[in-house]
């Protein structure tokens, strides 16, 4: 009995020791990798280095020319107007590549801005944090796949991979946030109702003397995209410059399944522009949209 009392002891012992050596092994990996992640951060060359969180405004002057976005009780808005329906996901990522500009390298051979096209920057790049604090960014000559960066007046010159450009290089259509759009077509359109100078006009799925009409309207109702806007907030007072005061106006109800439900799309259809499309509105959007005349001709029957 005392031979096997004294076998568990020692295989007691040899656990622990074997768990002791286990935990400082993963201690010292741990350390390790601590030490090896701290060295390369140690090692990075930072233009700039806010937290995207921490940023309250942004201007830009890149390829697509200029765009400015301010932030406001944790929502952003385009500066110029802020009723402009502007998709949040594109100033947070802007905010998270200005904040954090790496350099490849930091240059010291004490060339003048004139040399690497600084004394007039092809791209600038502007933000402020919550602190009131702002930070220029100025971009020239290209080399290979680096630009020259300085940040405001330091002097300082960084190589900065021209990659950086493509995450803040986006037109006031590209950010926008536009309507979403049924499916609409012969299977699911039930009615659409055209409402023209006072005239009411009714097509119904349930009439087969009108099922040529519904294929056609359906085919016109279900080949509109909204991909293209003439406004992104229109005024009221502003509706007559195309033709979409109620006095001018088409309006369109077109009642459709989805998921077994009934629902409704009112769409406005308004003037020409001139260049073969006309100006269209949905529901209680403010964006006025341009969609073909030949598409709007269909919806409408004629």
């Amino acid at each position: 009995m005392k031979k096997k009392q004294r076998r568990i002891l020692a295989l007691s012992v040899v656990l622990v020791v074997l768990v002791a050596v286990y935990l400082g092994m993963d201690a010292w990996n741990r350390k390790k990798e601590q030490t090896a992640e701290e060295e390369e951060k140690a090692s990075v060359i930072h233009v700039t280095d806010t937290e995207a969180e921490e940023i309250t405004g942004i201007k830009l002057n890149v390829t697509n020319g200029e765009l400015e976005f301010i932030k406001e009780d944790g929502t952003w808005y385009y500066a110029p107007d802020r009723d402009f329906p502007l998709d949040q996901s594109y100033p947070e990522e802007i905010a998270a590549v200005v904040g954090n500009i790496t350099a490849d390298r930091q240059l010291e051979d004490g060339d003048t801005m004139e040399d690497y096209g600084l004394d007039e920057p092809v791209y600038t790049v502007e933000y402020t944090d919550s602190g009131g604090n702002t930070t220029e960014v100025y971009f020239g000559d290209q080399t290979g796949d680096w630009y020259y960066v300085t940040v405001g007046d330091t002097g300082v010159v960084y190589t900065v991979e021209n990659t950086v450009i493509d995450g803040l290089d986006y037109s006031l259509d590209e950010v926008a946030l536009l309507d979403d759009y049924p499916s609409i077509g012969s299977g699911n359109l039930v009615r659409e109702v055209i409402t023209q100078n006072g005239q009411t006009t009714t097509y119904d799925s349930e009439d087969e003397d009108q099922s040529e009409d519904i294929a056609a309207i359906a085919g016109g109702l279900g080949a509109v995209t909204l991909s293209e806007a003439a406004d992104y907030s229109v005024e009221d007072e502003d509706l007559g410059d195309y033709g979409l005061d109620e006095a001018s106006r088409i309006t369109v109800e077109a009642v459709y399944t989805n998921d077994g439900e009934e629902e409704v799309l009112t769409l406005y259809i308004g003037g020409e522009d001139g260049n073969g499309d006309r100006y269209v509105m949905i529901n209680d959007s403010q964006i006025v949209y341009l969609i073909s005349d030949e598409i709007c001709q269909n919806i409408l029957n004629n």
